[in-house]
C-alpha cells in the first residue's frame, strides 16, 4: 500500500502513462475507495481522471469483474457481457 512521502511510480491504467504517484488519482473498481481494508488500487493520471464519467455504474464494475474483462479476447468477453447483462435485466424486471 502506497503511503504519503513515498516516491512511488503508478502506471494510468487509461492511457499508460507512467507518473509520480502523488500526481495520480486513485480509482477502485468497486465504487468505495474510502473502503482501504485489503486493497490494492488503481491509478489514473489527471487528465484522464478529469474525464472520467462519475455517474452511478449500478454495478458495472462488478459485472465486468465476473465476466472477465481484460482477461479474455474481445468476441469471449462481449458473449459472456451480453448473456450477463441479459440475464441482469431479466431478473430486474421480475422483481
Amino acid at each position: 500500500m502506497w503511503t504519503p512521502g513515498s516516491d512511488a511510480s503508478v502506471t494510468c491504467i487509461a492511457c499508460g502513462e507512467d507518473l509520480d504517484r502523488e500526481q495520480a488519482r486513485e480509482y477502485d473498481k468497486y465504487g468505495d475507495r474510502w473502503d482501504r481494508d485489503g486493497k490494492e488500487f488503481e491509478y489514473l493520471c489527471k487528465s484522464c481522471y478529469r474525464g472520467l464519467s462519475k455517474a452511478d455504474r449500478a454495478g458495472l464494475e462488478s459485472l465486468l469483474v465476473d465476466v472477465g474483462a481484460g482477461s479474455l479476447s474481445n468476441e469471449e468477453f462481449l458473449h459472456r457481457y451480453v448473456d450477463a447483462a441479459r440475464t441482469e435485466g431479466d431478473s430486474e424486471r421480475t422483481k
